[in-house]
């Protein structure tokens, strides 16, 4: 049974200990409050999931809006290359058939092989919210499911609430099940909707459905488990139903989803695979689960989190002296696996807590091997102290330790000298414009330039750029991501010391600076100048033709 469900592109694959994942960010993760995805948007981040060996991509519910029905239909035109594409919607409207309703219709126009079909389990739902009996519900369920199986479709259906429905009224839950099953399901998904279980609560309920549904059918039941992060627990829930028997795990990437989102496939597939030996994804497709991770927050506009696990900037970032050194000897110390399985990387963090071990470390992810005897080291050290002790923060802006660190040893390039700089802004009505003016040198030509934007650090950026530009065109390729500021000494008032980070990319890389300052836009100068900086240092050591022609 389970090797008919393959797609065909995927007939090789390991079929020991299979655990089907199936990924819902386009659909349940787009109902994350501040996530919108474009169409452009929803096919891009199919494409990743795809490239990812996911074999399930649930596209949305076609009718529901034209976004959902283009997106089909584009699919249609430039096929995924692995994943099965599923069609999501609800059971047929009480009081018509299946056959008449034109929301099933629209589903049938989506041409998907596989549709995922939800409907209540929870009788408080059927009497409140549909307004029907609980037998016209349960004839909901069997005449949708025994009308999509007619035209062709394979189905999975999402026992919506099914947590609750079973605590508060267990028989008539196993009897929406049972309607499913015998009408042509080949998943019954177990939803914890309200994200409200616990992890001993699914595991008794699953080991309590299996038992009632039995093993004598003549197709067996598959189950799925879907949960929400409702109680913080969404991936312990979805762990613990596959230790009793569930086989396929429904979620999102980076754990998108509405109120306080779905389980995180980004934990659920290192930990099945990894730890409980589970095959979802290839051993080679899951060496990109840090990089999809992180294109996807790129997509929906959202920050990566940096402490989620696995995926993270921080999950396996060492900030203290003893674990650095120890790290540094074997990661197995502080760390639970290798982080280069699942594509992220190991990271030193200096701070004012930093030893001359973490300075070490930090350099050789730099490409620099220092000698312990070196003076410039213990130079580099009490440099970082005396400036964290200032305000300054490298532990969130490494590229600037990187030039400080390139500074001491004399390998900082000169590519510009700052001169300095002026800001006028400008409030008429609700309007507001800022205008910068920025003088420096870059290999003796000096240079003067002005540039108007939105707001002081946009014009000064902005500024910068225009003079910089023609010496280094790589810099029209850098953009600014992120802009944070923080009162040092909030007791001093306006004349408080702020300290700025700010965060650059160039399309692939992101790299952090920081400034600090009694004045504000000072702070930003510093930072931005050392962003255009870093980027030109990191395309240099990327062998980057980033080099003017005098240099």
């Amino acid at each position: 049974m389970v090797s008919d469900i393959l797609p065909i592109s995927r007939s090789q694959f390991p079929m020991t200990n299979p655990l089907w994942i199936y990924d819902t960010t386009l659909r349940d993760g787009a109902q994350c409050e501040g996530l919108s995805l474009s169409l452009e948007d929803k096919l891009r981040i199919a494409r990743q999931l795809d490239s990812l060996g996911i074999p399930f991509i649930e596209g949305g519910w076609p009718g529901a809006n034209p976004k959902d029905v283009q997106f089909f239909w584009r699919l249609k035109e430039q096929p995924l290359t692995q994943a099965e594409v599923v069609a999501f919607c609800s059971t047929r409207r009480p009081g018509t058939t299946a056959a008449n309703d034109e929301m099933l219709q629209a589903i049938l126009s989506a041409g998907t092989r596989w549709v995922t079909l939800f409907g209540k389990s929870w009788d408080l739902h059927v009497i409140e919210s549909l307004k029907t009996t609980l037998e016209e519900n349960l004839a909901m369920i069997r005449d949708t499911i025994e009308y999509l199986r007619s035209q062709g479709r394979r189905v999975i259906y999402d026992a919506e609430h099914w947590f609750d429905g079973y605590k508060h009224n267990p028989d008539y839950a196993i009897k929406t099940l049972e309607a499913a099953a015998d009408a042509g399901a080949e998943w019954l998904v177990l939803c914890d909707t309200n994200g409200g279980t616990l992890p001993h609560e699914v595991s008794q309920v699953v080991r309590d459905v299996l038992a009632a549904l039995g093993t004598n059918r003549e197709v067996p039941v598959q189950l799925g488990i879907h949960t929400h992060n409702d109680s913080g627990v969404a991936v312990a829930n979805a762990l613990t139903a596959v230790q009793e028997g569930v086989t396929m795990v429904q979620g999102t990437i980076n754990g998108y989803g509405e109120r306080c989102g779905n389980a995180d496939l980004c934990s659920l597939i290192p930990n099945f695979q990894l730890k409980l030996g589970h095959n979802c994804i290839e051993d080679e497709q899951l060496v990109r689960l840090t990089q999809v991770s992180r294109s996807i927050s790129e997509i929906v506009n959202l920050a990566p989190d940096d402490r989620a696990p696995f995926v993270g900037l921080s999950a396996f970032a060492h900030k203290g002296g003893i674990h650095v050194s120890a790290v540094e000897k074997n990661p197995l110390t502080y760390e639970h696996l290798e982080p280069e399985k699942i594509g992220n990387t190991r990271r030193i963090v200096i701070s004012d807590q930093a030893g001359l071990s973490n300075v070490l470390a930090k350099a050789r992810t730099f490409g620099m091997d220092l000698d312990r005897k070196n003076p410039a080291c213990r130079q580099i050290l009490e440099k970082l102290k005396d400036l964290e002790s200032q305000g300054y923060q490298f532990e969130g802006a490494e590229a600037s330790f990187e030039l400080l660190m390139r500074e001491a040893l004399e390998q900082r390039p000169p590519w510009f000298e700052i001169k300095g700089f002026q800001v006028h802004c400008d409030k008429v009505g609700e309007d507001c414009t800022a205008l910068a003016t920025v003088k420096l040198s870059v290999n003796g030509t000096n240079i003067l330039e002005a540039a108007e934007g939105n707001g002081p650090v946009s014009a000064l950026d902005a500024a910068l750029r225009k003079a910089l530009v023609n010496f280094y065109p790589a810099i029209a390729h850098f953009y600014l991501t992120d802009y944070k500021v923080r009162i040092l000494d909030s007791g001093a008032g306006t004349s408080a010391k702020t300290r700025v980070l700010v965060e650059f990319s160039n399309g692939q890389d992101r790299w952090t600076t920081v400034g600090v300052s009694g004045n504000i836009l000072d702070a930003s100068y510093q930072a931005v100048v050392e962003g255009l900086e870093y980027g030109l240092v990191l395309g240099d050591r990327e062998a980057s033709v980033l080099t003017v022609s005098s240099y």
